[in-house]
């Protein structure tokens, strides 16, 4: 890895792209550190140090790299696009006019994108006016005696200037995804979820030596660091591993010439879901609580949930979220993966699978792999994701745990695409071919 990125620096034209996408990420991380118009930053920084849990609010201030609870210009971070971006995937099975869209090729994918883009501005908006909303009442920092002055001025001016901010923000991000995309190295948008989460990894790191009690720390320090390598050894075992269907194409004879005859396979990824499930999974379990919290209900339902399912270390926490992802991995590879579609399309093209009629028999051979190799991915999620909250019962660290979850299935799934688009982009420019 080391060596493709050396070679791509000594490449003018890759040199200037890995500038170019180093300055937006350097812009981006500055972006989350300048507060948003009518906040009181003081008390901001003096409730996230007294905090030492992130809440309900977890997933979305991780993927704005920490940028939430300081509300920044970038406190929404990419979330709405990653949440308008999963709606119209599922919309896009549901609605005949939109899978009309997806089938007509890159115009159809260019309105699905201005379609996106939409969407990302009003979630941003909804998002933007509950957080507002959450940090006027002191409920972003709860037990944090200055949670309540963090907005001092609640006026309708004032905080349509801070949602709009927000909202500006989370647009002026989904622009620089964008720019890195086109005149990048590619993959804008994951390379952005990758500098946001990357960016704790060293605070973390600290945190977790400092709170320590063996050793000054460096015990529970070497101890997280040598999970963490297992982890994302794991892990990339995991996410490279796929199954591979041979596929046939018959000899098709036009005119005088022979077309086809080749073999090629599909390659079916054990986790054909990737880190979607997670983000379902803890999306989900945030709403009961989120529920509790909004309305400070004192009911018994209410009291069952504020027992069970705020703290991430109770047992029936942990197996409903483990459930849940498994479920969703099932639900997810189900809606954007379809075998009767690929069977049609292979049997179009005179394709198929060795030992297996065309048309409906292969359809129900590949849903039967597909759900076969579904069941160790979705069980590899839940436990991967269950690492942080296994380490909050072991060291008692949580939120300051790296290493688990959702943020090392996104840093290894991105730091893995990065590098294949670089060695890609090399292996078209080093090219050697037969006139010298």
């Amino acid at each position: 890895m080391l060596s493709a990125f050396a070679r791509a620096f000594q490449t003018p034209d890759l040199r200037k792209k890995l500038l170019f996408t180093l300055g937006i990420m350097v812009l981006f991380r500055l972006g989350s550190h300048i507060p948003i118009p009518g906040v009181n930053f003081e008390a901001v920084n003096v409730c996230v140090t007294a905090s030492k849990k992130s809440g309900l609010f977890g997933l979305v201030n991780l993927f704005s790299g920490g940028a939430l609870l300081q509300l920044t210009i970038f406190a929404l971070g990419i979330m709405p696009y990653i949440t308008a971006s999963i709606i119209l995937q599922l919309l896009t099975v549901v609605i005949p006019r939109l899978e009309a869209l997806k089938k007509e090729g890159q115009a159809g994918t260019a309105k699905i994108t201005q379609y996106t883009r939409y969407l990302t501005i009003a979630l941003a908006v909804l998002q933007g006016t509950g957080i507002v909303a959450t940090a006027s009442s002191g409920a972003l920092f709860s037990g944090c005696p200055l949670a309540n002055q963090i907005v001092p001025d609640n006026g309708v001016f004032r905080t349509a200037v801070m949602v709009i901010t927000m909202t500006a923000g989370t647009t002026v991000i989904m622009w620089l995804g964008e720019l890195i995309t086109d005149r990048g190295i590619g993959n804008g948008m994951s390379l952005l979820i990758f500098t946001s989460i990357a960016a704790q990894f060293p605070s973390n790191m600290w945190a977790i030596k400092q709170s320590g009690t063996i050793g000054g720390g460096w015990v529970e320090f070497l101890s997280v660091v040598a999970v963490g390598v297992i982890v994302v050894m794991l892990v990339i075992f995991v996410e490279q591993a796929q199954r591979r269907i041979p596929v046939q194409y018959a000899k098709r004879m036009i005119g005088r010439r022979a077309f086809g005859g080749t073999s090629t396979y599909i390659p079916l990824k054990v986790n054909q879901a990737g880190v979607i499930p997670v983000i379902f999974a803890s999306s989900l379990l945030y709403i009961p609580a989120l529920v509790v919290q909004l309305t400070n209900s004192q009911a018994g339902w209410a009291v069952w949930i504020s027992r069970n399912f705020i703290k991430g270390d109770h047992p029936i926490y942990m197996a409903t979220y483990f459930l849940l992802i498994v479920f969703f991995a099932f639900f997810y590879v189900a809606i954007s993966f379809n075998p009767e579609e690929v069977a049609d399309n292979m049997k179009k093209y005179g394709g198929f699978i060795p030992g297996i009629r065309a048309g409906r028999p292969t359809a129900e051979y590949l849903n039967y792999v597909l759900t076969r190799i579904t069941w160790p991915g979705s069980l590899y999620l839940g436990l991967i994701a269950l690492i942080p909250m296994i380490a909050l019962v072991a060291f008692g660290q949580q939120t300051n745990f790296p290493f688990g979850g959702t943020s090392v299935l996104i840093v290894v799934g991105v730091g893995l695409e990065t590098v294949k688009q670089i060695e890609s982009q090399l292996q078209q420019r080093n090219y050697e071919g037969f006139l010298r």
